[in-house]
């Protein structure tokens, strides 16, 4: 059964406690079967990842190599692939590892949006390509002032503000910040390690995603001292993904999550939603983003009469309003324990 609002709301609460095992089912069995004997995890390794006089680390297991595994050298940092267990050559799809191997992984997370490859990211720029996904314009000019306002001096040349909120995408390293799943490294490299180790810690039931009972006890075990910033960076950040994936099961996979950092993942929701758009005839809305920046009519698909799902519509658009006002809830649960 799924967590409920209580459960999620209780679970983004800082504890006092040293952690408690019991919560993940992976860790509670992993002590029944092996005991005292646990100190020893993993057996096959010369090392050890957990103590059972420290629960939290029973708790929170991370991510160690298997004998197959796929991901050599997880702990070193690759600079223009996000490469997983999954996809150890990073995403493959659309040819993207090889199409922007000259920028580091936190450029091509925010490639997207600089259509005309001037490496500058203007907050226009921002709202075409939020509202690309669907987004509608109150979200889409939230976003825009979020990540405008908040991210631009940092990657400023100069030590005096832009006037105009742009980004610039040669310095976006430094918009690095803390409590977050630290895939990142400072240099805006991608870390294998850290990303495996989130999944591997917070996946309660290893379902390969995470819902958003998860992303609660993911957010309060990211947390650090008086990072308030980087706790209402991570909020955010995990829920605008969350938006653009809206998983119908409420499990942002994991795969996806390593999509949306690597950026790969945002013109193909862009282009989802445009084909989307078009086959239900809305021509104001069918609007494609080119890689050239230009925006192109997606193709509509005649439809003469309605058919079964088109008659329902109504009766659907109540059934997703209702479990976006419950998925929400969850999220304003968070946000109210996030401190």
């Amino acid at each position: 059964m799924a967590p409920s609002l209580i459960d999620t709301a209780i679970a983004s609460i800082p504890s006092k406690g040293n952690g408690d095992a019991d919560w993940n089912p992976k860790a509670r069995d992993l002590v029944r079967r092996l005991g005292s004997e646990v100190n020893e995890y993993p057996p096959d390794k010369p090392y050890n990842v957990c103590l059972d006089t420290v629960p939290v680390t029973i708790e929170r297991l991370p991510y160690y190599p298997k004998a197959n595994s796929r991901l050599p050298d997880a702990g070193t940092a690759r600079v223009n692939i996000a490469a997983s267990e999954e996809s150890p050559e990073g995403t493959q799809e659309d040819d993207w590892a090889e199409r922007h191997k000259h920028m580091t992984v936190v450029q091509q997370h925010c490639s997207y949006w600089d259509k005309d490859g001037d490496g500058i990211i203007w907050p226009q720029d921002t709202f075409r390509g939020v509202r690309a996904w669907g987004w509608n314009i109150l979200l889409a000019a939230f976003a825009t002032f979020i990540i405008n306002v908040n991210l631009s001096y940092p990657t400023c040349p100069s030590y005096l503000p832009d006037p105009c909120f742009r980004i610039y995408i040669a310095n976006v390293h430094k918009d690095k910040h803390g409590s977050d799943s630290m895939s990142f490294d400072n240099e805006g490299r991608f870390r294998p390690q850290m990303f495996e180790d989130f999944f591997a810690k917070y996946d309660r039931n290893n379902k390969g995603g995470l819902d958003i009972y998860d992303l609660a006890r993911g957010l309060k075990g990211q947390r650090m001292t008086f990072d308030f910033f980087g706790w209402s960076a991570a909020f955010l950040e995990w829920l605008a993904t969350y938006l653009l994936l809206w998983p119908e099961d409420g499990i942002l996979r994991k795969e996806d999550v390593r999509r949306v950092l690597d950026g790969s993942i945002f013109q193909y929701k862009a282009d989802q939603y445009a084909d989307k758009m078009a086959k239900q005839g809305r021509l104001r809305k069918a609007v494609k983003y080119s890689k050239s920046g230009k925006p192109v009519t997606a193709t509509v698909v005649a439809v003469s009469g309605k058919d079964e799902s088109e008659q329902n519509e109504d009766l659907v658009f109540f059934a997703r309003l209702s479990e976006t006002v419950d998925r929400v809830a969850h999220f304003v649960a968070l946000a109210l324990n996030i401190a």
